[in-house]
Protein backbone atom coordinates (compact mmCIF):
# COMPACT_ATOMS: atom_id res chain seq x y z
CA UNK A 1 0.00 0.00 0.00
CA UNK A 2 1.50 3.35 -0.99
CA UNK A 3 2.20 6.19 1.41
CA UNK A 4 -0.25 8.38 -0.54
CA UNK A 5 -3.06 5.87 0.03
CA UNK A 6 -2.26 5.63 3.74
CA UNK A 7 -2.13 9.40 4.00
CA UNK A 8 -5.44 9.79 2.19
CA UNK A 9 -7.16 7.29 4.43
CA UNK A 10 -5.67 8.90 7.50
CA UNK A 11 -6.97 12.28 6.37
CA UNK A 12 -10.44 10.81 5.80
CA UNK A 13 -10.54 9.14 9.23
CA UNK A 14 -9.32 12.32 10.93
CA UNK A 15 -11.93 14.39 9.12
CA UNK A 16 -14.77 12.07 10.12
CA UNK A 17 -13.52 12.01 13.71
CA UNK A 18 -13.56 15.79 13.83
CA UNK A 19 -17.10 15.74 12.50
CA UNK A 20 -18.24 13.50 15.33
CA UNK A 21 -16.47 15.39 18.12
CA UNK A 22 -16.08 19.01 17.11
CA UNK A 23 -19.68 19.88 16.17
CA UNK A 24 -20.52 23.16 17.90
CA UNK A 25 -23.91 24.30 19.15
CA UNK A 26 -24.48 27.96 18.29
CA UNK A 27 -28.19 28.04 19.01
CA UNK A 28 -29.40 30.93 21.11
CA UNK A 29 -30.35 30.12 24.71
CA UNK A 30 -34.01 30.27 25.73
CA UNK A 31 -34.77 33.92 26.57
CA UNK A 32 -36.29 35.03 29.85
CA UNK A 33 -40.10 34.95 29.61
CA UNK A 34 -41.93 37.81 31.33
CA UNK A 35 -45.65 37.32 30.87
CA UNK A 36 -46.50 39.70 33.76
CA UNK A 37 -49.66 37.88 34.83
CA UNK A 38 -51.00 37.30 38.37
CA UNK A 39 -50.15 34.09 40.15
CA UNK A 40 -53.79 32.97 40.28
CA UNK A 41 -57.09 33.55 38.52
CA UNK A 42 -59.50 36.23 39.70
CA UNK A 43 -62.09 33.59 40.57
CA UNK A 44 -60.50 30.25 41.41
CA UNK A 45 -62.50 27.06 41.85
CA UNK A 46 -60.48 24.45 43.70
CA UNK A 47 -59.88 21.01 42.29
CA UNK A 48 -58.38 19.44 39.18
CA UNK A 49 -58.94 21.58 36.11
CA UNK A 50 -61.91 20.58 33.97
CA UNK A 51 -59.51 20.81 31.02
CA UNK A 52 -58.24 17.34 31.95
CA UNK A 53 -61.62 15.91 31.00
CA UNK A 54 -62.16 14.84 27.43
CA UNK A 55 -65.23 16.28 25.75
CA UNK A 56 -66.97 12.92 26.13
CA UNK A 57 -66.69 13.27 29.91
CA UNK A 58 -67.50 16.98 30.07
CA UNK A 59 -70.60 17.06 27.85
CA UNK A 60 -73.53 14.85 28.81
CA UNK A 61 -76.09 15.48 26.05
CA UNK A 62 -75.98 12.50 23.71
CA UNK A 63 -77.25 14.50 20.72
CA UNK A 64 -74.51 17.08 21.14
CA UNK A 65 -71.82 14.41 21.52
CA UNK A 66 -72.88 12.76 18.27
CA UNK A 67 -72.72 16.10 16.44
CA UNK A 68 -69.23 16.72 17.86
CA UNK A 69 -68.11 13.28 16.65
CA UNK A 70 -69.41 14.03 13.15
CA UNK A 71 -67.54 17.35 13.15
CA UNK A 72 -64.25 15.78 14.23
CA UNK A 73 -64.55 13.32 11.35
CA UNK A 74 -65.58 15.72 8.59
CA UNK A 75 -64.69 19.32 9.46
CA UNK A 76 -62.47 20.78 6.73
CA UNK A 77 -60.43 23.07 9.01
CA UNK A 78 -59.48 20.14 11.21
CA UNK A 79 -58.69 18.06 8.14
CA UNK A 80 -56.39 20.81 6.86
CA UNK A 81 -54.67 21.01 10.25
CA UNK A 82 -54.07 17.26 10.15
CA UNK A 83 -52.58 17.49 6.66
CA UNK A 84 -50.32 20.31 7.87
CA UNK A 85 -48.96 17.92 10.49
CA UNK A 86 -48.14 15.37 7.81
CA UNK A 87 -46.36 18.02 5.75
CA UNK A 88 -44.34 19.24 8.73
CA UNK A 89 -43.41 15.65 9.57
CA UNK A 90 -42.02 15.10 6.07
CA UNK A 91 -40.14 18.40 6.20
CA UNK A 92 -38.52 17.30 9.46
CA UNK A 93 -37.58 13.96 7.91
CA UNK A 94 -35.91 15.78 5.01
CA UNK A 95 -33.88 18.00 7.36
CA UNK A 96 -32.94 14.94 9.42
CA UNK A 97 -31.75 13.14 6.28
CA UNK A 98 -29.51 16.11 5.47
CA UNK A 99 -27.25 14.96 8.33
CA UNK A 100 -26.45 11.78 6.41
CA UNK A 101 -24.47 11.40 3.18
CA UNK A 102 -26.38 10.64 0.01
CA UNK A 103 -25.06 7.69 -2.00
CA UNK A 104 -26.20 6.92 -5.52
CA UNK A 105 -25.31 4.58 -8.35
CA UNK A 106 -24.00 5.97 -11.62
CA UNK A 107 -22.95 4.62 -14.96
CA UNK A 108 -21.99 5.88 -18.40
CA UNK A 109 -21.08 4.70 -21.89
CA UNK A 110 -19.25 7.25 -24.02
CA UNK A 111 -18.02 7.09 -27.62
CA UNK A 112 -15.25 9.66 -28.10
CA UNK A 113 -12.13 10.76 -30.00
CA UNK A 114 -8.93 12.00 -28.42
CA UNK A 115 -7.44 14.42 -30.94
CA UNK A 116 -4.03 14.49 -29.24
CA UNK A 117 -3.65 10.69 -29.37
CA UNK A 118 -5.38 9.36 -32.47
CA UNK A 119 -7.89 11.72 -34.15
CA UNK A 120 -8.92 9.06 -36.68
CA UNK A 121 -9.62 6.25 -34.24
CA UNK A 122 -12.65 6.77 -31.94
CA UNK A 123 -12.92 4.57 -28.88
CA UNK A 124 -15.49 3.75 -26.19
CA UNK A 125 -15.30 4.41 -22.45
CA UNK A 126 -17.49 2.58 -19.93
CA UNK A 127 -17.89 3.45 -16.25
CA UNK A 128 -20.09 2.18 -13.39
CA UNK A 129 -19.88 2.79 -9.68
CA UNK A 130 -21.19 4.40 -6.49
CA UNK A 131 -20.83 8.05 -5.67
CA UNK A 132 -21.38 10.16 -2.54
CA UNK A 133 -22.76 13.58 -3.36
CA UNK A 134 -21.43 16.64 -1.59
CA UNK A 135 -21.84 15.95 2.12
CA UNK A 136 -21.48 18.85 4.55
CA UNK A 137 -19.30 18.12 7.57
CA UNK A 138 -21.39 19.83 10.23
CA UNK A 139 -18.57 21.27 12.36
CA UNK A 140 -20.54 24.36 13.37
CA UNK A 141 -23.96 22.70 13.85
CA UNK A 142 -25.71 24.41 10.91
CA UNK A 143 -27.41 21.25 9.64
CA UNK A 144 -28.33 20.18 13.18
CA UNK A 145 -29.82 23.61 13.86
CA UNK A 146 -31.93 23.40 10.72
CA UNK A 147 -33.09 19.95 11.84
CA UNK A 148 -34.08 21.41 15.22
CA UNK A 149 -35.97 24.20 13.45
CA UNK A 150 -37.94 21.65 11.45
CA UNK A 151 -38.56 19.49 14.54
CA UNK A 152 -39.94 22.41 16.56
CA UNK A 153 -42.06 23.52 13.62
CA UNK A 154 -43.45 19.99 13.48
CA UNK A 155 -44.31 20.06 17.19
CA UNK A 156 -45.86 23.53 16.77
CA UNK A 157 -47.99 22.28 13.88
CA UNK A 158 -49.12 19.30 15.93
CA UNK A 159 -50.09 21.60 18.80
CA UNK A 160 -51.91 23.87 16.36
CA UNK A 161 -53.98 20.88 15.23
CA UNK A 162 -54.94 20.18 18.85
CA UNK A 163 -55.86 23.84 19.32
CA UNK A 164 -58.03 23.60 16.21
CA UNK A 165 -59.84 20.61 17.71
CA UNK A 166 -60.46 22.47 20.98
CA UNK A 167 -61.84 25.44 19.06
CA UNK A 168 -64.00 23.17 16.90
CA UNK A 169 -65.53 21.39 19.89
CA UNK A 170 -66.38 24.77 21.40
CA UNK A 171 -67.78 26.20 18.16
CA UNK A 172 -69.93 23.14 17.49
CA UNK A 173 -71.31 23.17 21.04
CA UNK A 174 -72.21 26.84 20.87
CA UNK A 175 -73.69 26.52 17.38
CA UNK A 176 -75.80 23.60 18.62
CA UNK A 177 -77.02 25.79 21.49
CA UNK A 178 -77.72 28.63 19.03
CA UNK A 179 -80.02 26.28 17.13
CA UNK A 180 -81.69 25.09 20.35
CA UNK A 181 -82.43 28.59 21.62
CA UNK A 182 -83.44 29.93 18.21
CA UNK A 183 -85.96 27.07 18.14
CA UNK A 184 -87.05 27.90 21.70
CA UNK A 185 -87.56 31.57 20.79
CA UNK A 186 -89.48 30.50 17.69
CA UNK A 187 -91.76 28.28 19.78
CA UNK A 188 -92.41 31.13 22.21
CA UNK A 189 -93.01 33.62 19.38
CA UNK A 190 -95.56 31.26 17.81
CA UNK A 191 -97.35 30.91 21.16
CA UNK A 192 -97.36 34.69 21.50
CA UNK A 193 -98.74 35.10 17.99
CA UNK A 194 -101.59 32.72 18.81
CA UNK A 195 -102.41 34.73 21.94
CA UNK A 196 -102.29 37.96 19.96
CA UNK A 197 -104.67 36.55 17.34
CA UNK A 198 -107.08 35.55 20.10
CA UNK A 199 -106.88 39.09 21.52
CA UNK A 200 -107.40 40.57 18.08
CA UNK A 201 -110.49 38.44 17.50
CA UNK A 202 -111.86 39.45 20.88
CA UNK A 203 -111.33 43.15 20.16
CA UNK A 204 -112.90 42.75 16.74
CA UNK A 205 -116.01 41.25 18.31
CA UNK A 206 -116.20 44.10 20.82
CA UNK A 207 -115.72 46.61 18.00
CA UNK A 208 -118.36 44.95 15.82
CA UNK A 209 -120.80 45.00 18.77
CA UNK A 210 -120.13 48.69 19.36
CA UNK A 211 -118.63 48.14 22.81
CA UNK A 212 -115.19 49.52 21.97
CA UNK A 213 -113.81 52.04 19.50
CA UNK A 214 -111.52 51.08 16.65
CA UNK A 215 -108.42 52.08 18.64
CA UNK A 216 -108.13 48.85 20.71
CA UNK A 217 -108.72 46.83 17.52
CA UNK A 218 -105.82 48.51 15.72
CA UNK A 219 -103.63 48.19 18.81
CA UNK A 220 -104.33 44.47 18.81
CA UNK A 221 -103.54 44.35 15.10
CA UNK A 222 -100.17 46.01 15.74
CA UNK A 223 -99.36 43.29 18.27
CA UNK A 224 -100.37 40.59 15.76
CA UNK A 225 -98.14 42.02 13.04
CA UNK A 226 -95.24 42.44 15.46
CA UNK A 227 -95.55 38.83 16.59
CA UNK A 228 -95.80 37.68 12.96
CA UNK A 229 -92.57 39.51 12.20
CA UNK A 230 -90.88 37.90 15.22
CA UNK A 231 -91.94 34.44 14.07
CA UNK A 232 -90.43 35.04 10.63
CA UNK A 233 -87.23 36.43 12.19
CA UNK A 234 -86.76 33.40 14.45
CA UNK A 235 -87.44 31.02 11.57
CA UNK A 236 -84.55 32.74 9.79
CA UNK A 237 -82.33 32.36 12.87
CA UNK A 238 -83.15 28.65 13.07
CA UNK A 239 -82.14 28.11 9.45
CA UNK A 240 -78.96 30.17 9.83
CA UNK A 241 -77.98 28.28 12.99
CA UNK A 242 -78.55 25.02 11.13
CA UNK A 243 -76.41 26.23 8.21
CA UNK A 244 -73.55 27.10 10.57
CA UNK A 245 -73.82 23.75 12.30
CA UNK A 246 -73.70 21.95 8.95
CA UNK A 247 -70.60 23.94 7.98
CA UNK A 248 -68.81 23.08 11.21
CA UNK A 249 -69.86 19.44 10.95
CA UNK A 250 -68.65 19.22 7.36
CA UNK A 251 -71.92 17.63 6.29
CA UNK A 252 -75.66 17.91 6.90
CA UNK A 253 -76.44 17.18 10.54
CA UNK A 254 -79.31 14.66 10.82
CA UNK A 255 -82.55 16.23 12.02
CA UNK A 256 -82.89 13.87 14.97
CA UNK A 257 -79.64 15.28 16.43
CA UNK A 258 -81.02 18.84 16.49
CA UNK A 259 -82.79 20.02 19.66
CA UNK A 260 -86.30 21.46 19.28
CA UNK A 261 -86.43 23.21 22.66
CA UNK A 262 -84.23 25.11 25.10
CA UNK A 263 -81.42 23.02 26.61
CA UNK A 264 -81.20 23.36 30.37
CA UNK A 265 -77.91 21.53 30.94
CA UNK A 266 -74.98 20.30 28.85
CA UNK A 267 -72.53 19.20 31.55
CA UNK A 268 -72.72 17.19 34.75
CA UNK A 269 -70.10 19.49 36.33
CA UNK A 270 -71.12 21.75 39.21
CA UNK A 271 -67.76 23.05 40.43
CA UNK A 272 -66.04 23.86 37.10
CA UNK A 273 -62.60 23.76 38.73
CA UNK A 274 -59.85 25.81 37.10
CA UNK A 275 -56.77 24.24 38.68
CA UNK A 276 -53.62 26.35 38.97
CA UNK A 277 -52.89 29.21 36.59
CA UNK A 278 -49.62 27.48 35.67
CA UNK A 279 -51.65 24.55 34.31
CA UNK A 280 -52.52 26.67 31.29
CA UNK A 281 -49.02 26.18 29.90
CA UNK A 282 -49.58 22.42 29.87
CA UNK A 283 -53.26 22.28 28.98
CA UNK A 284 -53.50 24.81 26.15
CA UNK A 285 -51.90 23.56 22.92
CA UNK A 286 -51.85 27.06 21.40
CA UNK A 287 -49.40 28.09 24.14
CA UNK A 288 -47.31 24.99 23.43
CA UNK A 289 -47.28 25.91 19.74
CA UNK A 290 -46.04 29.41 20.57
CA UNK A 291 -43.32 27.92 22.79
CA UNK A 292 -42.16 25.56 20.03
CA UNK A 293 -42.03 28.48 17.60
CA UNK A 294 -39.84 30.33 20.10
CA UNK A 295 -37.49 27.35 20.29
CA UNK A 296 -37.40 27.12 16.49
CA UNK A 297 -36.40 30.79 16.35
CA UNK A 298 -33.49 30.08 18.72
CA UNK A 299 -32.32 27.18 16.55
CA UNK A 300 -32.56 29.40 13.47
CA UNK A 301 -30.07 31.78 15.08
CA UNK A 302 -27.62 28.88 15.38
CA UNK A 303 -27.99 28.10 11.67
CA UNK A 304 -27.40 31.76 10.76
CA UNK A 305 -24.28 32.00 12.98
CA UNK A 306 -22.85 28.81 11.49
CA UNK A 307 -22.85 30.48 8.07
CA UNK A 308 -20.11 32.81 9.37
CA UNK A 309 -17.68 29.88 9.46
CA UNK A 310 -16.14 27.80 6.66
CA UNK A 311 -18.38 25.26 5.01
CA UNK A 312 -16.47 21.97 4.68
CA UNK A 313 -17.90 19.28 2.42
CA UNK A 314 -16.85 15.78 1.47
CA UNK A 315 -17.31 14.00 -1.84
CA UNK A 316 -16.27 10.54 -2.94
CA UNK A 317 -16.82 7.80 -5.49
CA UNK A 318 -15.82 4.25 -6.22
CA UNK A 319 -16.36 1.99 -9.21
CA UNK A 320 -15.00 0.44 -12.38
CA UNK A 321 -13.94 1.98 -15.69
CA UNK A 322 -12.75 0.43 -18.98
CA UNK A 323 -12.56 1.08 -22.70
CA UNK A 324 -14.04 -2.37 -23.31
CA UNK A 325 -17.40 -3.40 -21.91
CA UNK A 326 -16.22 -7.01 -21.42
CA UNK A 327 -13.28 -5.83 -19.27
CA UNK A 328 -15.36 -3.44 -17.13
CA UNK A 329 -15.42 -5.50 -13.92
CA UNK A 330 -11.89 -6.88 -14.09
CA UNK A 331 -9.60 -6.04 -11.23
CA UNK A 332 -7.54 -3.60 -13.19
CA UNK A 333 -10.52 -1.36 -13.82
CA UNK A 334 -11.26 -0.52 -10.16
CA UNK A 335 -10.89 3.12 -9.06
CA UNK A 336 -11.94 5.31 -6.13
CA UNK A 337 -11.68 8.92 -5.05
CA UNK A 338 -12.47 10.89 -1.89
CA UNK A 339 -11.72 14.42 -0.87
CA UNK A 340 -12.93 17.42 1.12
CA UNK A 341 -13.75 20.88 -0.20
CA UNK A 342 -13.98 24.11 1.73
CA UNK A 343 -15.94 27.32 1.23
CA UNK A 344 -14.57 30.21 3.26
CA UNK A 345 -16.61 33.43 3.58
CA UNK A 346 -14.37 36.46 3.03
CA UNK A 347 -16.52 39.39 1.98
CA UNK A 348 -20.27 39.23 1.31
CA UNK A 349 -21.24 42.89 1.93
CA UNK A 350 -22.58 42.01 5.40
CA UNK A 351 -25.23 39.54 4.22
CA UNK A 352 -24.37 36.84 6.77
CA UNK A 353 -24.31 39.31 9.65
CA UNK A 354 -27.65 40.72 8.49
CA UNK A 355 -29.10 37.20 8.48
CA UNK A 356 -28.01 36.77 12.11
CA UNK A 357 -29.70 40.06 13.03
CA UNK A 358 -32.87 38.95 11.25
CA UNK A 359 -32.84 35.62 13.11
CA UNK A 360 -32.33 37.40 16.45
CA UNK A 361 -35.19 39.79 15.68
CA UNK A 362 -37.43 36.87 14.75
CA UNK A 363 -36.65 35.30 18.12
CA UNK A 364 -37.71 38.52 19.88
CA UNK A 365 -40.94 38.53 17.85
CA UNK A 366 -41.57 34.89 18.78
CA UNK A 367 -40.93 35.75 22.45
CA UNK A 368 -43.40 38.66 22.32
CA UNK A 369 -45.99 36.43 20.63
CA UNK A 370 -45.52 33.77 23.28
CA UNK A 371 -45.90 36.24 26.14
CA UNK A 372 -48.99 37.75 24.52
CA UNK A 373 -50.47 34.28 24.02
CA UNK A 374 -50.06 33.61 27.75
CA UNK A 375 -51.66 36.93 28.63
CA UNK A 376 -54.55 36.34 26.21
CA UNK A 377 -55.16 32.86 27.61
CA UNK A 378 -55.17 34.24 31.15
CA UNK A 379 -57.67 36.93 30.17
CA UNK A 380 -59.97 34.42 28.43
CA UNK A 381 -60.15 32.32 31.60
CA UNK A 382 -60.81 35.35 33.79
CA UNK A 383 -63.49 36.64 31.42
CA UNK A 384 -65.28 33.29 31.53
CA UNK A 385 -64.97 33.17 35.32
CA UNK A 386 -66.28 36.74 35.63
CA UNK A 387 -69.32 35.89 33.50
CA UNK A 388 -69.93 32.72 35.48
CA UNK A 389 -69.55 34.36 38.89
CA UNK A 390 -72.85 36.26 38.79
CA UNK A 391 -74.89 34.41 36.18
CA UNK A 392 -77.02 32.59 38.77
CA UNK A 393 -77.95 35.88 40.47
CA UNK A 394 -78.96 37.30 37.10
CA UNK A 395 -80.98 34.19 36.25
CA UNK A 396 -82.82 34.23 39.59
CA UNK A 397 -83.67 37.90 39.18
CA UNK A 398 -84.84 37.28 35.61
CA UNK A 399 -87.04 34.38 36.69
CA UNK A 400 -88.69 36.60 39.30
CA UNK A 401 -89.15 39.26 36.63
CA UNK A 402 -90.81 36.70 34.31
CA UNK A 403 -93.15 35.65 37.10
CA UNK A 404 -94.08 39.24 37.96
CA UNK A 405 -94.68 40.35 34.38
CA UNK A 406 -96.66 37.21 33.59
CA UNK A 407 -98.90 37.78 36.61
CA UNK A 408 -99.36 41.44 35.62
CA UNK A 409 -100.31 40.39 32.09
CA UNK A 410 -102.92 37.91 33.35
CA UNK A 411 -104.42 40.44 35.79
CA UNK A 412 -104.58 43.23 33.24
CA UNK A 413 -106.22 40.88 30.71
CA UNK A 414 -108.86 39.89 33.26
CA UNK A 415 -109.54 43.50 34.18
CA UNK A 416 -109.83 44.42 30.50
CA UNK A 417 -112.37 41.67 29.89
CA UNK A 418 -114.29 42.93 32.93
CA UNK A 419 -114.29 46.43 31.46
CA UNK A 420 -112.13 47.89 34.26
CA UNK A 421 -108.90 48.52 32.30
CA UNK A 422 -108.20 49.73 28.77
CA UNK A 423 -106.56 47.51 26.24
CA UNK A 424 -103.47 49.75 26.29
CA UNK A 425 -102.72 48.43 29.80
CA UNK A 426 -102.95 44.88 28.46
CA UNK A 427 -100.54 45.72 25.63
CA UNK A 428 -97.96 47.20 28.00
CA UNK A 429 -98.17 44.17 30.28
CA UNK A 430 -97.92 41.79 27.34
CA UNK A 431 -94.83 43.52 25.95
CA UNK A 432 -93.14 43.40 29.37
CA UNK A 433 -93.93 39.69 29.80
CA UNK A 434 -92.72 38.90 26.28
CA UNK A 435 -89.44 40.80 26.76
CA UNK A 436 -88.86 39.20 30.16
CA UNK A 437 -89.29 35.69 28.75
CA UNK A 438 -86.92 36.46 25.88
CA UNK A 439 -84.39 37.79 28.40
CA UNK A 440 -84.65 34.59 30.41
CA UNK A 441 -83.95 32.44 27.36
CA UNK A 442 -80.96 34.63 26.50
CA UNK A 443 -79.51 34.30 30.03
CA UNK A 444 -80.03 30.54 30.07
CA UNK A 445 -78.06 30.27 26.83
CA UNK A 446 -75.41 32.65 28.18
CA UNK A 447 -74.94 30.41 31.22
CA UNK A 448 -74.30 27.36 29.05
CA UNK A 449 -72.06 29.30 26.66
CA UNK A 450 -70.03 30.52 29.64
CA UNK A 451 -69.42 26.93 30.73
CA UNK A 452 -68.23 26.07 27.23
CA UNK A 453 -66.00 29.18 27.09
CA UNK A 454 -64.40 28.30 30.43
CA UNK A 455 -63.80 24.71 29.31
CA UNK A 456 -62.20 25.95 26.09
CA UNK A 457 -60.15 28.71 27.77
CA UNK A 458 -58.65 26.20 30.22
CA UNK A 459 -57.63 23.97 27.31
CA UNK A 460 -60.42 21.40 27.39
CA UNK A 461 -61.73 19.64 24.32
CA UNK A 462 -59.24 16.86 23.56
CA UNK A 463 -59.92 13.16 23.88
CA UNK A 464 -57.31 12.56 26.54
CA UNK A 465 -58.40 10.81 29.79
CA UNK A 466 -58.16 12.34 33.24
CA UNK A 467 -54.54 12.20 34.39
Amino acid sequence: MSKVTVLSRGLLISTLSMTMTACMNMQAPQPMIKSDIPQSFAQTNTGISIAHQGYKQFFVDTQLLQVIEISLDHNRDLRTATLNIQRAQQQYQISKNDQLPTIGANGSAIRQVNASVNPNNPYSAFQVGLGMTTYELDFWGRVKSLKDVALNNYFATQSAQEATQISLVSQVSQAWLDYAYAQANLNFAEQTLKAQLDAYNLNKKRFDAGIESEVPLRQAQISVETATNDVAAYKTQVLQAQNLLNLLAGQVVPQHLLPNHAVKSISAETNFATGLSSDLLNNRPDLKAAEYQLQAAGANIGAAKARMYPNISLTGSTGYASTELKDLFKSGGFSWSVGPSIELPIFDWGTRKANIKIAETEQKIALANYEKAIQSAFREVNDALAAQAHIENRLNAQRRLVSATDTTYKLSTARFKAGIESYLTVLDAQRSAYAAQQGLLMLEQTKLNTQIELYKALGGGLSRPIS
